[in-house]
């Protein structure tokens, strides 16, 4: 069996991005449709119970599109929204596949995690920890000036490092060696944090792990788009040939200059975008939002 309909993904904004490049490296013959909700964003200083239905509105829109499975790619969508979400496709979020990797990496069993306010007060990444490892220490930082900075393009900024240690110094103090990028957002400071937190702790970044767990799923459900040959236990390689990121289809629910030009520096191309409108329309608005000089 395959099933060429494409894969969708979402997030309050460019976060999401580290996660669908991370699929297109390990599925490279899947298509994606990325939804990025702009106009909303950011989801981490917002209730529990907005979450919920900004989640269930994004996935409604996905589902209309054809997808035929979704990847929560915003950890604060993963740890509020997932609960009680009316689905009719496979749903992945982030969190427990991060947090089995940094259940894996660490070496003396303190672990570091940063993500936006809602993520860090939901508990949802100590909680997933503690049940894999219950004797983990464990300690969260809530990082709220990140998000913006980063969707400010200031990737590698003095400010950004600045605030960053910030965020930083608290954890470090309790002797860490492992640190939860907790939010989608923060890969794309990956290097930053790696300098400041230094070379002893490692970084978990759950978009590799997510991409895994994804594909396994897949293929165990007969869903991907080039069908598993019958002696072959795993889903493609990462190094197959024909690519499926020229399908790949990205709509955005507020244009934003800033979108376009972190999006095509993350993924090493030109990104055009769809403005939609996810509230009122069966199938977005269909306007392409307009380029920018």
């Amino acid at each position: 069996m395959s099933d060429p309909r494409p894969i969708g993904v979402f997030d309050s904004g460019v976060g999401g991005l580290t996660v669908a490049a991370a699929l297109s490296r390990r599925l490279p013959r899947e298509r994606l449709l990325y939804l990025g909700d702009t106009a909303r964003l950011p989801y981490g200083t917002k209730s529990a119970a907005t979450v919920r239905r900004y989640t269930q509105v994004n996935l409604d829109f996905l589902e209309r599109r054809g997808v035929k499975a979704v990847v929560v790619a915003c950890n604060t969508a993963s740890a509020l929204g997932l609960e009680g979400l009316a689905a009719n496709v496979p749903v992945w979020g982030v969190i427990e596949p991060g947090a089995d990797r940094a259940a894996a990496a660490t070496r003396n069993g303190r672990v570091g995690v940063i993500a936006t306010e809602s993520t860090v007060n939901s508990g949802a990444y100590a909680d997933a920890l503690r049940r894999l490892v219950p004797e983990l220490g464990i300690w969260s930082q809530a990082c709220p000036l990140l998000v913006p900075l980063i969707e400010e393009g200031w990737l590698d900024d003095p400010v950004t490092a600045e605030v960053a240690w910030r965020y930083l110094e608290p954890l470090l103090a309790h002797d860490i060696d492992t640190l939860v990028l907790g939010c989608t957002h923060y890969p794309l400071i990956a290097p930053l944090i790696a300098r400041l937190a230094g070379e002893r702790v490692a970084l978990v970044d759950s978009a590799a792990a997510v991409s895994d767990q994804v594909a396994t799923e897949l293929a165990h459900r007969g869903l991907l788009a080039v069908a598993r040959q019958p002696d072959s236990a795993a889903a493609p390689a990462a190094d197959s040939a024909d690519a499926g990121s020229a399908g790949d289809h990205f709509c955005v629910t507020d244009s934003s200059q800033r979108f376009e030009r972190i999006a095509g520096a993350f993924l090493g191309r030109k990104v055009a975008l769809e403005l939609v409108d996810i509230g009122n329309s069966a199938a977005g608005s269909g306007q392409v939002a307009p380029e920018r000089s």
